[in-house]
């Protein structure tokens, strides 16, 4: 009976957790509170003889998302300290990160087809719909001027060049590639100082190329709306910027928890997963840069 409560394999039985349900209710809220924020002209929702701002909802969702988030975690990292991430758990996580940066590049695959389908038939007709019910048929040259890059207009005046600061932002994030590396091979060598060094310049090289991205924004001779070309370029590189600030994040922590030596050669899944991720954010900036800023200017 002693024994009982040994275990005698290689799995991990999880212990009851309240953060699936919490999660659940926080992400119920986001999204009411986002629905309701835009549609409604107030932003109110109304239930029963409550009236609820959806601004304050949606902060309130969120909040609850980032708290679950920060708590899960916690105790994930908990787990792996008390030896619960055997070699067979650790496999299975790696899967896991495999699959969800699988589905990340079919994220990013709607986006490329958006702008390949909007470059390569600028002059196609499109169906314009409008409260479910067919309104008539436009030819999307009356657009774009039947050219790629579009004519210019009120919404569009001419495109980046993308020998100046895209180009810039490339070799940022091509050396911060070479930096997470850096530190992966310095931890494989059980060399701590050196992981923190690099770990910091890829912090610091993310941060970079984020600010450089947002002054871009602020001088972009085009706008979100009104133009296909707008529409398509800010959702693929806006997107690519927020899985740039997650990445960067993701490093960050793992920075601090090297800082606390949680990283072993032999044990560093969760450091290992945040530099699988920053090199998809390369990859994918990669085509972004070759495909929306070379061949579309």
């Amino acid at each position: 009976m002693s024994d009982a409560h040994v275990k005698h394999h290689d799995y991990h039985l999880v212990d009851p957790s309240p953060w699936p349900l919490v999660g659940g209710i926080a992400a119920f809220a986001t999204a009411i509170g986002a629905i309701a924020w835009m549609r409604t002209e107030d932003g109110g929702l109304t239930i029963g003889a409550l009236n609820l701002q959806g601004p304050f909802i949606f902060v309130l969702g969120f909040m609850g998302i980032l708290f679950t988030m920060f708590m899960w975690w916690r105790d994930m990292i908990t787990e792996a300290h008390k030896g619960d991430h055997t070699p067979v758990v650790q496999l299975h996580l790696r899967y896991g990160m495999l699959l969800f940066i699988a589905s990340e590049v079919m994220f990013f695959v709607a986006w490329f087809w958006a702008y390949f389908d909007a470059s390569l038939y600028p002059g196609d007709v499109e169906t314009l719909i409008n409260s479910k019910e067919t309104v008539g048929m436009v030819a999307r040259d009356a657009l774009t001027g039947g050219t790629w890059p579009p004519k210019a207009s009120e919404n569009f005046q001419k495109v980046f060049d993308p020998w100046g600061l895209p180009l810039v932002n490339t070799l940022i994030l091509l050396t911060s590639g070479t930096t997470v590396t850096w530190a992966h091979h310095a931890l494989l060598n059980n060399n701590r100082k050196s992981l923190i060094i690099g770990l910091a310049l890829t912090v610091a090289l993310g941060i970079l190329f984020t600010a450089l991205q947002a002054y871009e924004y602020g001088h972009a001779a085009f706008n979100y709306s009104g133009h296909i070309y707008g529409a398509t370029f800010f959702m693929a590189t806006g997107f690519h910027g927020a899985h740039v600030i997650i990445g960067t994040i993701f490093l960050a922590v793992c920075m601090f928890r090297a800082m606390k030596g949680h990283f072993t050669p032999e044990r560093h899944f969760g450091f290992e997963a945040a530099a699988w991720y920053w090199h998809f954010v390369d990859v994918v900036w990669l085509f972004l840069f070759a495909a929306v800023y070379v061949w579309g200017s």
